[in-house]
């Protein structure tokens, strides 16, 4: 214990070797300033990534097939189907900026993806149950054409249960992977760059063999045997995760992160008739090495009126005596400030997020009427098209972390290649293409529906251009928003910055339910025949793909607009090694 306070006292005091010992408020398993060469960096992360591939090889093995199930099993039509999967989608989305904000705050980031894996167990446990127990299950005989009501409710009630695993899973898993890397040191800091990029080809890896694999055991064993694989697979990753124990780097808890912010606010509001000082420099702010858990920013100019809570009003008391909501760091303005500027971004990505919706429901559905035949004896199972989108998306993430950035990096001498949003307009542009690609192969198919009744002479592979494209454009996007929401939030809050990338495709799941309904009750009244029928021969897709390439290409324009005028958050270095975040403007 003597040791270990002795090693805090010289962190604070800027005394220690920031090459032997890392400085940024991370502990190692047993409570102490961790030793850079044992701990963190890819030796810890592999771990971490290694538990994300079999959570994505659960997750997309559930979602892809979800609309097929629905139909087939619950027997629920083409339009309900959609909306009952966005809205889970939408919640399981959703729900991460909650387990976010409890591993901030309170929990810790490995405690809650320790807690949320146990959850996530018992929800395949419990969707094993439903299948497979006789009372459970949806009907007694192999086939029936009305399930029991407690085959939905249990069933329901599992994947709901998954949601909430999910929630907490996904925002302290990421996050934490990305704290085994030194933002005040350079070389992990170029590592964390590239972190991003094979977190996402580990996710990709799990999805591939969720509708391959998975997908195929769902088809030919029963849905029973592929939830058997899913627990297996799980299980062990979990066990894989805790043997990484020693190699992690961990955060404390801070408490609740937007508890400064409103001191912030309020602060800004007493102060609002006390003149600035002339000098920015008479601003208030802690000290360089004082007890705070992140990093020191720079003060920027933006949003001007919250710099009052900076204003020291009393100076004849001692700085660190005043009350929070009377007078705040230049930090903590500029945190407030960060999140503010955040919100646009944020609402921008919206749209996208509804073509993202589009892959797990229509254009899976699109699969099952077309022909899967590969040989004589074997069909693609529908869900396993989406492999292709996992194809693009590793594609993109090699091409881009193995070829661009080295050129860019040259080029432009920006570490990142690319600044973080124009990485994201670009994968907003194959969003667009993937769109209108859809929307011409969805025409096609209804040219062959008119003439024969039936598409299932049109092969299945005309969907894979549109599948490849939006993986491709993921691999920017997706990836784009996950770097984003974890870098520019606040060092407190980056939990709860990958629950702020989650919620832009939960939000652009209940947006295209939300949109579903309105095009429907819109076409009907004027056409007499909704867009969106009971299956997909009566229903015009052709016609929401280009609604869906019109938005997202007046919200591209919007989005350019705004990422033009953002600000990076801007850090003061802490060692002469540190490399800050600034990136120049899109």
């Amino acid at each position: 214990m003597e040791e270990k306070n002795k090693k805090v006292e010289e962190v604070m005091k800027g005394e220690v070797d920031h090459e032997k010992w890392v400085c940024d408020s991370s502990t190692d398993s047993k409570g102490r300033v961790p030793l850079r060469a044992s701990t963190g960096v890819w030796k810890a992360s592999l771990f971490i990534i290694a538990i994300e591939f079999s959570e994505r090889l659960s997750y997309f093995g559930l979602a892809t097939s979800l609309i097929i199930y629905l139909t087939r099993v619950i027997h629920q039509d083409l339009d309900t189907a959609a909306k009952s999967v966005n809205y889970w989608t939408g919640v399981t989305t959703l729900m991460p900026l909650l387990g976010g904000f409890l591993a901030d705050a309170y929990l810790g980031r490995f405690s809650t993806v320790l807690l949320s894996s146990i959850i996530y167990l018992l929800g395949l446990m419990l969707l094993l149950m439903s299948r497979t127990i006789q009372g459970l299950r949806p009907c007694a005989a192999e086939t029936c054409q009305e399930p029991r009501k407690v085959h939905e409710v249990v069933f329901f009630l599992a994947i709901y249960l998954i949601s909430i695993g999910t929630g907490g899973h996904k925002p302290a898993l990421e996050s934490f992977g990305a704290d085994q890397f030194d933002d005040d040191h350079a070389e992990e800091r170029i590592k964390k760059m590239s972190f991003f990029n094979w977190w996402n080809f580990g996710l990709c890896c799990g999805l591939f063999l969720a509708v391959t694999l998975v997908v195929y055991v769902q088809e030919h064993a029963g849905w029973g045997a592929a939830d058997i694989i899913l627990i297996g697979v799980m299980s062990c990753s979990l066990m894989i995760f805790l043997i990484g124990r020693p190699f992690y780097r961990y955060r404390k808890p801070t408490g609740s992160p937007l508890t400064p912010m409103l001191q912030v606010l309020v602060a800004a509001i007493r102060n609002r008739n006390i003149p600035f000082p002339s000098d920015s420099a008479e601003l208030y702010e802690a000290p360089v090495f004082g007890k705070s858990q992140g990093r020191l920013l720079c003060h920027s100019d933006k949003l001007k009126f919250l710099d009052k809570a900076t204003i020291v009003a009393d100076k004849g008391i001692p700085f660190e005596e005043q009350s929070p909501w009377k007078l705040a760091t230049i930090t903590k303005v500029e945190e407030t400030k960060l999140m503010v500027n955040m919100i646009p971004i944020w609402l921008s990505c919206l749209v996208f997020g509804i073509t993202v919706a589009q892959t797990t429901t229509f254009f899976i559905k699109q699969g099952t009427v077309m022909d899967r035949r590969i040989t004589y004896n074997f069909s693609l199972p529908p869900p396993s098209i989406f492999a292709i989108s996992a194809v693009g998306m590793i594609f993109s993430v090699i091409i881009y972390d193995r070829i661009l950035v080295p050129i860019l990096r040259k080029v432009t001498g920006n570490a990142r290649g690319m600044s973080i949003l124009r990485r994201i307009g670009i994968g907003m542009v194959f969003g667009i293409a993937a769109m209108v690609t859809a929307a011409l192969v969805e025409r096609k198919r209804l040219h062959m529906v008119q003439r024969h009744k039936t598409s299932l002479h049109m092969s299945v592979f005309w969907l894979a251009p549109q599948f490849f494209i939006i993986g491709f454009g993921d691999g920017f996007t997706l990836v784009g928003l996950q770097e984003y929401f974890y870098d520019q939030v606040p060092d407190s809050m980056r939990s709860l910055g990958i629950g702020l990338y989650l919620s832009v495709i939960g939000a652009g799941n209940f947006l295209s339910s939300f949109l579903i309904s309105i095009i429907d009750n819109v076409t009907e009244k004027h056409s007499g025949k909704p867009w969106v029928g009971k299956d997909l021969n009566s229903s015009r897709l052709d016609y929401f793909y280009w609604l869906l390439a019109v938005l997202v290409t007046g919200n591209l324009c919007v989005y350019v607009f705004l990422a033009r005028c953002y600000s990076y958050k801007n850090v003061k270095p802490r060692t002469s090694g540190a490399v800050v975040d600034y990136e120049s403007k899109d």
